[in-house]
Parts: structure tokens; sequence; C-alpha cells
């Protein structure tokens, strides 16, 4: 009772914001996490450990990467040959932004959206990461109280960094299964009836895509759509396009900035875009973010609170380099679309040899697994009890659906490029073992004689997928004993 009091006492010292639950840290996909730090996965010192797919980081080109920076030292002002730029990069920087990181940026944003768009250099500001461009936008165009909509599934971070420290809500799109959880007319409409029989004022339509946990695209007609339905209720659109250059397969990406473009109608101060360094290139622990609007009012306001969260101009001064080298970039982008479409396509692949779908993509460093057939009730509590299975006993981190919002029990996302190569075969195997495990058998020689067949058909069809793997005309050069031997 003393413990408690004592913690009440000491709470009341604190603001309610910083000790408030708005950090969305009591869920399932962050309590994955946690299980993942408290027994990491390593192929030799802890190979029972917990395998991380909860993680959506690109490690797939980190060799494209280095050599590069092997090559130009004069990029970094740490090295001999660059050291003679340290004073001018280390003093005092307004924050606007080193003038050729934001033209390098412009540039790269360009590049990725197939060199169909144009985007001006004084209209990028940054920030600390996405979650930081998310947070100062959210900060920018709602009070306290007022909401966004967001189709569901989405990421459960957008939960903390729009909502915890602006007071902001985020109301549901609901979408389902039934059409590949497309977001359609009719659901954005329902969407924004409730919240109004909800007296919720509703500022804005945030939409990610390509999609976060789904690694779809949203396609013409729907982005259309979108602009016009916002346009029609006059509140805002925010476009989180940082998967922009991890599309692997057709249909090609289209950036939000190609339809407003085209549509004339449309009310450009009402269109913003979020980007990002951390999925694209790989880089989330340089926190990277990128506001773009097309809204005067928010550049400048964005920019000013852009001081709360900036980038390091030692950052910013070595990827204007590399962002710069047109030659390096392609060869980066085109590489790293195939090195991700083969790593997705095996993943998958290994999958449904066993039994298990996903729904078709073709972007970003995850998919969305269908678990449904294998909950014991189809219902969130169920989807739990199977997710604390596969992470208890299984020891992989997957993401469960309600973590994203879902509102169908059953899927789960997994991030399929945060590893190597056997890694990810020992991910598959784990995962095959446990679908296809015998169910009701007592019988303990039973049980071993049906774990043994089972075992010989895995190893028959690992083995067809490893020689699919090494004769591939390109697969991945992480440093792999599959790819040693």
């Amino acid at each position: 009772m003393v413990s408690i009091s004592n913690n009440n006492q000491k709470q009341q010292l604190l603001s309610k914001i910083a000790t408030n639950d708005g950090h969305g840290e009591n869920s399932p996909y962050f309590d994955g996490w946690k299980a993942y730090a408290n027994d990491p996965f390593h192929l030799t010192d802890n190979p029972n450990g917990v395998i991380q797919m909860g993680l959506a980081e690109n490690q797939l080109c980190f060799d494209l990467i280095q050599e590069w920076v092997v090559n130009n030292p004069k990029a970094s002002i740490c090295t001999v040959e660059g050291a003679e730029n340290f004073q001018d990069i280390a003093i005092f920087q307004d924050y606007h932004g080193l003038p050729e990181f934001r033209q390098a940026v412009a540039k790269f944003m360009e590049k990725v959206r197939g060199d169909k768009v144009t985007f001006d250099p004084d209209r990028i500001v940054m920030s600390g990461g996405a979650t930081g461009a998310h947070e100062m936008l959210a900060f920018c165009l709602a009070d306290p109280g007022d909401a966004f909509l967001v189709p569901t599934p989405y990421y459960p971070g957008f939960d903390r960094d729009l909502r915890w420290r602006t007071g902001v809500q985020l109301f549901p799109v609901v979408c389902e299964s039934c059409n590949d959880f497309k977001v359609t007319k009719k659901a954005l409409e329902e969407a924004y009836e409730k919240a109004q029989q909800s007296n919720i004022k509703i500022k804005g339509l945030l939409i990610n895509n390509p999609s976060n946990p789904l690694g779809t695209l949203l396609d013409k007609d729907t982005l259309q759509d979108i602009v016009t339905f916002i346009n029609s209720k006059n509140i805002h659109l925010v476009c989180d396009e940082i998967y922009a250059a991890t599309v692997f397969d057709q249909p090609r990406f289209i950036s939000v900035s190609e339809i407003v473009e085209e549509m004339i109608e449309c009310n450009k101060d009402l269109i913003h875009i979020v980007y990002s360094l951390s999925k694209d290139l790989g880089f989330p622990g340089f926190r990277v973010g990128i506001v773009y609007s097309y809204n005067d009012t928010v550049v400048n306001i964005a920019r000013k609170m852009s001081s709360f969260g900036l980038v390091s101009t030692q950052t910013q001064h070595l990827l204007a380099s590399m962002l710069s080298d047109e030659v390096f970039i392609e060869k980066f982008i085109a590489e790293s679309s195939e090195r991700l479409g083969e790593r997705q396509g095996m993943f998958t692949k290994g999958l449904a040899e066993v039994g298990i779908s996903t729904l078709k993509s073709n972007a970003g460093l995850f998919f969305w697994m269908d678990l449904r057939r294998l909950l014991k009730e189809a219902t969130f509590d169920g989807e739990l009890e199977l997710w604390r299975m596969i992470i208890n006993e299984v020891k992989l981190n997957v993401s469960p659906g309600c973590s994203f919002h879902c509102s169908e029990p059953g899927w789960f996302r997994v991030c399929f490029a945060n590893m190597d190569d056997e890694t990810m075969r020992i991910a598959l195997k784990r995962i095959s073992y446990f679908v296809l495990q015998p169910k009701g058998l007592n019988n303990k020689a039973a049980v071993n004689k049906q774990c043994s067949r089972r075992k010989l058909q895995i190893s028959l069809s690992f083995r067809r997928l490893d020689h699919e793997f090494m004769n591939s005309p390109a697969h991945s050069p992480m440093n792999s004993p599959l790819v040693r031997t």
C-alpha cells in the first residue's frame, strides 16, 4: 500500500503527458520487441532465441552503401580526406538545413517516383525521422480533440506519433479482407459520417502508400477518389510515402504528387507528404524525416517547429554527397528492388508450401500473413493466444493484426528484410514445423512417427528452396553461411 501511495505521489509531481499511456508501449506490437530483446536469436551464440520479424528494416543492400562510403571518404568530415570541412559543418546552422542537402533530397524523391514529378527544395522541412515529421504535421494541422481518418490496418506507431503529445485522435476507416483491404469511397464516407455523429471534428485523412502493414499500393483511381474526397470535405491529406522505393514488382508506385499535378481543381493547400530515408535507404539510425507541404503557411510553421528535432549537419553533409551521386543512386534503387523482390518471393513461397497464404503485395519490407485457419476461435483473444504461442514456443516475433487495428482477427505482419539468408531459412523452418505439427495425437510413438515424416517433408521442401535460391541470378550478399557454402 505504501509503495502504491509513493508511486501516486511521484506521478502527481509529473505532467499528465509524461505519465499517461499515450506512447502506446502497452501493445502486443511492442511486447514482441521486448520478447526479442530479452532472448535475441543469434546463429551461433543463441540459436534457440527469438527471431526478430517485427522490425521493418532494410538490411539487404548495406554492401552497396559500405562500398560507396569507402570510395567517397571526403563525404565524411571524420576522415582525413574530409576533415578540412569539419569547422564549416560543426558550427551553428539554422533550421532550414544545408541547401545542398535539401536539393539532394528533392532530387532523390523525384528519382524514387520515376522522375514523374518535381519537388521544390525550399518546401522541404527536416525532422527527426518520420515520427517527428508526423507529429510536427499534427501540431500544424489540428487542435487537441480533433481527429484524422486512418484506413485500417495501419502502423501502430501512428498512435504514438500523432496522438501522444498533440492530443489529436485517430478515427478508423474500416477496410476488409473481402476486397484485399482496399480503401473505398464508401468506407471513407461511412467513417466521416460516423465521426460527425459522434461530434468529432475531422481535420484530415492519413494514408500510408505503400501500405504498412499490407505491402500494397494505392492505384491511380483510388488516389483520385481520395483527393476528391478530402477536397469535398475541405480537410487535409497527409500521405506517408516512406516506402516509395521498396516497390519490387508491377504495378509501379504512384505518388499523390502526381495526382495533384493532374487534378487542376485540387486545393493543393490541403496536400502534405511525409518522407524519410529510414526504409528506402535503410538508415533509421540517421533519423532523417521530411515534411513536404504544398501549403506555404504550413512550410513556414513546420520549419520553426523543426527546431525541436533537426537532422545533424554531419548527417546532412554525408547524405547530400551520397544522394547527389546519380550513378550510385540508380544502381542502388534497382538493386534494392531486385533483392527485396527475391527475398519476399522466397519467403512467401516457403510459407505457401506448408499451406500458409499471404496477401498479394509488391512493396514494403513485410507481408501480411493469413493465419485465420489456425485460430482456436475467430476472435482477437484467439489471435493473441496464437501470437503468444508463436512468440513463446516458435520463437518468432511476428506482429498480430489487432495491434494494427485490423478489423478481422487472424492476420499477422511478417518483416523479411532485416535478417540474413540463413536466419530466414531457420524462421521458415520454425513456422513450418509449427503449422505441420500433429494435433490431437496422444500416442507418443504416433506423434514421433508423424513428426519424423513431417520433418522429412519439410527438409525436402527446403532443399528445393535452397536449390532455387543458390541458382537465382541475384541473391542477398549479406554474410550468410548459406551463401558461403
